[in-house]
């Protein structure tokens, strides 16, 4: 699989060198440009990269003037545009001539390769059908289970409704994978996807995050600073766990949703949007409303269609097609094989609980990609990842809320003799469990169990021999 090409354009040397190296360390093909009319020239002897940084302001043409040459050229490749003066012309300018995404300067390099990641994993090519009709959206929204397509179904409906959209769902489930499928399938995907965390910014924060700021308005603040509701214009705006924005604060955002309107702090001039907002929280907002920390009239307004991401021990029958992509995604990182998973390991993999969810799993699979040191993964090898201990030491509540998952998981699947399956995988285990402990002699194995040897032969079958 070949490295991901990136041009960069931008007449300050400083700027294209360390930006031009940070994305090389990340692992992709880069160029750098001095002028539009180098990469112009490039353009036609070398084709069309697969994703182009520019600066706005350079000697002849201009970033938004080669921006508008790039989409006659190729209409397809995605530009970030790159200026220090994020005021509402320069920003409403890039996203009018088809920038996939506005980068202020001075920008973060963690960030700026991070947003090519996010540009480049959005532009690449899908399968003609979109999220709903493959069942797995091109950056893991994956399963196949009936919870799964009934949510995928209703992103292919909600997308091309310029609603409000409230996901709620445990944390690690995949709300933002859901938000950016909205925003892909919608009319808005060529415009940008802002996302925003509410509870890992500082309340004090916040207010410049959203709306931005003008220079002088506060201690440290020496320019003006364009907020995630300017920079998503035209586009959506994703606010993660908005159950946790103060109150002062959703006030404010309930007039921009309701005016689609504001004030930058410390600003004079009012600002006009056109945003999609998404929000997503894992609390219950309707409580948080009864005690009086959140405003019933935002919910009211945030909550015009209501989407609920599944647990993933609710459908525990997309744990290897997660696994393999999860796995698969490890092995292109690592330049290595992929690794794949032995029948017992895959079967730990799929009775474990998941409390942190779909990235759980995900980091689960990247450690075992890394630490276990063969080709298969075995049994031991997820032991070692997940803990044993804490398996083994679980109390009998922890363990029989976890046999009533695989129930209902199954009964939803329309399985049926359930009752002899779970019979049978529960003498097994224990069985296994005491011969590993009394080192395969079946008389003291038999004996712990409190069962007769002739019983523990039965139920062993043939194959297994022991003392």
């Amino acid at each position: 699989m070949s490295a991901a090409r990136i041009w960069v354009v931008d007449d300050d040397r400083s700027v294209r060198f360390v930006l031009s190296t940070a994305l090389r360390q990340a692992g992709y093909d880069v160029d750098g440009f001095e002028n539009a009319g180098d990469a112009l020239d490039a353009l036609e002897q070398r084709g069309v990269p697969d994703l182009l940084f520019t600066d706005v302001r350079m000697p002849g043409d201009g970033g938004l003037v080669l921006l508008e040459k790039l989409k006659a050229r190729a209409p397809s490749l995605p530009v970030v545009v790159m200026s220090a003066y994020t005021d509402v012309a320069s920003t409403a300018g890039a996203f009018r001539g088809g920038a996939q995404e506005f980068l202020s300067k001075p920008f973060d390099l963690d960030d700026a390769v991070a947003l090519a990641a996010r540009t480049l994993a959005a532009s690449e090519p899908q399968d003609e059908a979109s999220v709903v009709s493959d069942g797995a959206a091109a950056d893991s929204l994956i399963g196949d289970t009936p919870a799964m397509l009934t949510l995928f179904r209703a992103i292919g409906r909600l997308a091309q409704a310029p609603l409000s959209v409230l996901i709620t769902g445990e944390t690690g489930t995949g709300k933002e994978l859901v938000a950016r499928a909205l925003h892909r399938e919608s009319p808005r995907a060529t415009r940008p996807f802002v996302a925003l965390n509410t509870a890992a910014i500082p309340a004090e924060l916040l207010e410049s995050e959203l709306f931005g700021h003008e220079a002088g308005a506060f201690t440290g603040a020496q320019r003006r600073h364009v907020g995630r509701f300017e920079q998503a214009h035209g586009g959506s705006l994703f606010l993660d766990e908005i159950g946790d924005m103060p109150l002062p604060l959703q006030t404010r955002l309930l007039r921009v949703l309701a005016e689609g309107e504001f004030f930058r702090v410390g600003g004079r001039e009012l600002i006009r949007v056109d945003v999609r907002v998404i929000a997503a929280t894992h609390q219950d907002l309707e409580t948080l409303v009864a005690q009086g920390r959140f405003r019933a009239d935002l919910l009211h307004r945030l909550d015009v269609v209501r989407l609920r991401l599944p647990p993933l021990r609710e459908r525990r029958a997309d744990v290897p097609q997660l696994a393999e992509r999860f796995l698969a995604s490890a092995a292109v990182r690592f330049a290595a094989p992929a690794k794949r998973l032995s029948k017992p390991a895959l079967e730990r993999l799929m009775a474990h609980d998941w409390p942190g969810n779909v990235r759980e799993l995900e980091n689960v699979c990247w450690r075992l990609a890394a630490l276990a040191p063969g080709e298969t993964i075995t049994r031991q090898d997820m032991d070692d990842v997940l803990g044993v201990s804490a398996q083994t030491t679980a109390s009998a509540t922890e363990w029989e809320a976890q046999l009533s998952s695989w129930a209902r998981a199954q009964l939803a699947e329309g399985r049926a003799n359930l009752h002899a399956d779970a019979r049978e995988r529960f003498d097994r285990a224990l069985l296994e469990a005491a011969l590993e402990h009394t080192g395969g002699r079946r008389t003291e194995a038999a004996t712990r169990l409190g069962l007769g040897r002739n019983t523990l032969t039965r139920k062993l079958g043939p194959g297994r021999r022991g003392g």
